[in-house]
């Protein structure tokens, strides 16, 4: 804070002159000089790294020898056709896509061959190709019951690990690990995060083959018309 102190003046008579005034101005030591911040020019924060789907994909389970990284159609290359570039939910949707298929693909390369075979259901009498099959059960004529039923577990089963579609559509959550519904009744996970990624890519290529393998058994019955054994 700034003092000022006028000394006295002096007056002679009615018709003197006034005597100067002096100022006296001196800085109190006990209070602390007014600080002054200097306003800047903002400067803008470093944006965020462009997301590369591509990279990213390389981070998940799947890839091994002899192809490595196999992405042919460059469904998440960085520029994705009409779409755009993939988004990390996008390439989750993908991942939980091929998971569900090649798990459903190793249950049919199972059952596919074996049923005919072996068929006991419905008194033993349906004993015909694979691919014609259900055509032959009574189930042929509750199909709409069959295909409800069947949605009803996808729902509850996949849509909760779905991304708000407001904010993207078809695209999964990031913090939803693919797969993984907590159905392991044998208590085969492992908790080691290396032999967990080993056994999640062990059952990607399996699911991988099965689903080339249910293909061709599904073509060779057409063609045939007969089972496969």
């Amino acid at each position: 804070m700034l003092a000022v102190t006028s000394l006295a003046t002096a007056f002679s008579t009615p018709s003197a002159a006034v005597a100067p005034m002096h100022l006296n101005i001196r800085m109190q030591a006990d209070v602390p000089p007014p600080v002054f911040s200097v306003v800047e020019d903002q400067v803008p924060l470093t944006p965020p790294p462009n997301f590369n789907p591509s990279a990213f994909a390389q981070t998940l389970p799947g890839i091994s020898g002899p192809l490595g990284f196999f992405d042919p159609a460059g469904f998440c290359a960085p520029d994705n056709g009409a779409e755009g570039s993939a988004s990390e939910g996008k390439v989750r949707f993908y991942r939980e896509v091929e998971l569900k298929h090649g798990r459903v693909a190793m249950l049919a390369a199972l059952g596919f061959p074996l049923a005919e075979q072996f068929h006991p259901l419905f008194g033993g009498g349906v004993d015909v190709p694979s691919y014609i099959a259900f055509q032959q059960t009574p189930l042929q004529t509750f199909w709409p019951v069959v295909v409800g039923a069947i949605a009803i577990i996808e729902v509850f089963s996949i849509f909760p690990a779905f991304e708000n579609p407001n904010i993207e559509g078809w695209a999964i959550k990031s913090d939803h690990v693919a797969g993984d519904f907590g159905f392991d009744p044998l208590g085969l996970k492992p908790t080691d995060a290396l032999q967990l990624a080993e056994m999640q890519t062990k059952e990607l290529n399996n699911g991988r083959l099965a689903m080339i393998a249910i293909a061709g058994m599904i073509v060779q019955e057409l063609v045939t018309g007969q089972k496969l054994f």
